[in-house]
């Protein structure tokens, strides 16, 4: 072992990632890699940094986003995550990927939620990948590729329908493609409707090359209501056609009359689970935030606006309030706001915090980083989880709170070498006060920072730093099992 490195990080309380106890410890760090664990007095750095009192961790990775053009951005659009901790972006989710897609004009909901059409403008995964390699971004990403994006483009936007056989022939060829240029998985949103039409016999033969390259299927299942029991038996069973595993997305029981069914769908899922891989992500808010929806508006749930293309104006009012200002029903006033986002408050917290707790769970954000006026979790999720989850509810150990979005995200995913503190792991870390972490973003005001997260280094460069960020940008594609 060399007794010089490139940085020394001593006296930390270090939580590997793995759930295993805390533990003091120096963490040594040569380029990208970390390259020693513990008591390091023999060793000498060109940067020293004193950790008494603080929490080491590996820097978190956010299973489920949004982020595909935002890793784009520059620090402008990925502030609200490194400001969290976050080193790795899990992008491509619920069927949406920014590619292979190019439109000419803006894209139908919910793929607008990247963006009108000038960005999407990537005819391959590869040129995709190519971008974000030339670039450069301030976090890790690993991408899948989204079978409402391939619908959207295949049958040229004519979606409210089943595809024909040379259109799935045609689409599962893309996602052959992008898989050997850079993507890890393929996902669907069969909720929406440019992908609510797709038959299950559709989805496996869609991602009948998934297998091949070892990739992984996640889902935004068809339904997540009255329905949700039908629905994760359809991902298993599309799980199990296609040969590979399955996440499910956001994992929850919404509208009133589903309160409590947690329990019997973490049960299925359990139960299921002995004979095939599956996980799933959630995020620790009872609201869930989209595109906005009309024919989904109910009087027994609130609803936010997040944005508005002709109506800017709107964004952060409640859609009762729009719709007494404009003298309208409310699904007319949705009608009149759209195209449009919003939050929908639709969850219970006792449903939540029994998913956040189950084994299987690990966690994402699901923020939406182009909206005017976000859901909290896009700045929030991390630190709320640590300072609100653990310390204050102690719903969970830290341990198990940084596993679960750490070492558990990386293992689902097949992200080798991140996820966890030790030597030969890439130096994705984050410093942390385990008493003073807390999220500040709300409803109201969604994009305050967090506080309590100190320093992230990705692949061993610092991304955030005494409360604002470098603007170094070390982050790299990241495949399934590379």
């Amino acid at each position: 072992m060399s007794l010089r490195c490139d940085m020394i990080i001593r006296d930390a309380t270090v939580l590997d990632g793995t759930g295993a106890p805390r533990f003091q410890a120096d963490v040594a760090v040569t380029g990208d890699r970390i390259v020693s664990v513990g008591d390091l007095g023999g060793m000498s750095a060109d940067r020293e940094v004193i950790a008494t009192g603080k929490v080491l961790a590996p820097g978190f990775i956010d299973a489920h986003t949004h982020d595909d053009r935002a890793v784009l951005c520059g620090p402008e659009c990925m502030t609200c995550k490194i400001s969290q901790g976050v080193t790795t972006v899990v992008v491509g989710n619920c069927g949406i990927s920014l590619a292979p897609a190019r439109f000419g004009t803006r894209p139908i909901a919910p793929l607008d939620l990247l963006g009108d059409e000038t960005w999407w403008t990537f005819d391959s995964f590869g040129d995709y990948a190519h971008q974000l390699n030339k670039q450069g971004a301030e976090v890790n990403t690993y991408a899948m590729v989204g079978h409402q994006t391939l619908r959207a483009r295949v049958m040229k936007n004519d979606v409210e329908r089943a595809a024909t056989d040379a259109e799935i022939a045609e689409m599962a060829k893309l996602v052959d493609e992008s898989l050997a240029q850079g993507a890890s998985g393929f996902s669907t949103g069969l909720y929406y409707r440019p992908n609510a039409h797709a038959t299950e016999e559709e989805v496996i033969a869609t991602a009948a090359s998934l297998a091949s390259h070892g990739g992984i299927y996640v889902t935004h299942m068809r339904d997540e209501g009255d329905d949700v029991m039908d629905s994760i038996q359809e991902t298993l069973r599309i799980g199990r056609g296609a040969d590979v595993p399955v996440v499910i997305s956001h994992h929850k029981c919404t509208m009133p009359e589903n309160f409590g069914r947690s329990r019997d769908t973490l049960a299925l899922i359990d139960r299921l689970g002995q004979d095939q891989s599956v996980a799933f992500d959630v995020y620790p808010y009872p609201a869930g935030s989209t595109v906005l929806m009309p024919w989904r508006i109910r009087q027994d749930v609130k609803v936010k606006v997040t944005w508005s293309i002709p109506h800017p104006e709107m964004a952060g009012k409640d859609l009762r309030e729009i719709a007494e200002i404009w003298g309208l029903p409310e699904r007319e006033a949705a009608e009149k706001l759209l195209p449009a986002g919003a939050i929908y408050f639709q969850m219970d917290e006792a449903d939540v915090q029994r998913i956040m707790a189950h084994p299987r769970s690990m966690f994402g954000s699901d923020g939406l980083p182009h909206d005017s006026w976000p859901h909290p979790r896009l700045w929030g999720t991390f630190p709320r989880i640590l300072g609100h989850y653990v310390r204050e509810v102690k719903l969970l150990s830290l341990e198990t709170a940084v596993h679960k979005m750490t070492g558990r995200v990386a293992h689902v995913f097949g992200i080798k070498d991140r996820g966890v503190i030790r030597p030969g792991a890439f130096a994705d870390l984050v410093l942390f006060d385990a008493e003073g972490v807390r999220d500040n973003a709300t409803y109201d005001n969604p994009t305050a920072i967090s506080e309590g997260i100190e320093t992230v280094w990705a692949n061993g460069v610092a991304t955030w730093q005494s409360g604002a960020v470098t603007g170094e940008k070390p982050g790299k594609l990241v495949t399934r099992g590379k």
